[in-house]
């Protein structure tokens, strides 16, 4: 199913302003074929700097489903080599003050919720989650809350994006063939057209 309604798990808190995509996944990482095998060196540089202090080394962390932000999350480049390698680490959902437009665009193609809450509420949220890592983490895309251990939150998304999600029309491909025998139903009643004279 396409639907994104509600995504639930162990959260993963990232403190800090204006992450960029490059730092998200370094340049070097841009060469491959395919994105799979990204996720391993997603936040790369960040991570060898700070040997094993990372969030995403940290094992309280490993598994975690929610990634909990702050302002202008993702800006920078427009590579959507940087929502792939947060998903193939294993992120569904990204809750922050702010994100990047363009940041923003790439992970609602590939169905990754990108939810703003107030700065507070954010700053909440990342508290629990350092001070109690296994606490688990809801966003509810229909009533629009997270809720983390006994706290509870509003978060935004705007109508067309939330509509998006929570209805699977995200996934255009999905869709396709979910509706395949319709499409080969319409394409046979269509005239025969031979291009070789």
């Amino acid at each position: 199913m396409s639907q994104v309604k509600t995504i639930s798990g162990q959260g993963i808190p990232l403190v800090g302003n204006d992450i960029d995509t490059d730092r998200i996944i370094p340049a070097r990482f841009l060469r491959c074929v395919t994105f799979d095998g990204l996720g391993e060196h997603v936040f790369a540089d960040d991570r060898s700097q700070v040997k094993g202090e990372h969030p995403f080394d940290q094992p309280q962390y490993q598994g975690a489903k929610v990634l909990v932000v702050n302002g202008n999350f993702g800006c920078g480049s427009s590579r959507e080599h940087a929502p792939q390698a947060l998903a193939k680490w294993g992120i569904k959902v990204i809750v922050g003050e702010s994100f990047a437009e363009i940041f923003f665009g790439n992970c609602l193609a590939m169905g990754i919720p990108c939810v703003t809450a107030e700065p507070e509420t954010v700053k909440q949220l990342q508290r629990l989650l350092q001070e109690q890592p296994q606490t688990a983490i809801t966003v509810d895309l229909e009533a629009m809350q997270v809720l983390c251990g006994g706290f509870q939150a509003s978060v935004s998304l705007g109508d067309g994006p939330r509509q998006m999600l929570t209805t699977g029309t995200w996934d255009s491909c999905g869709q396709l063939v979910s509706q395949v025998e319709q499409i080969r139903a319409t394409a046979a009643k269509l005239p025969y057209i031979s291009w070789a004279s």
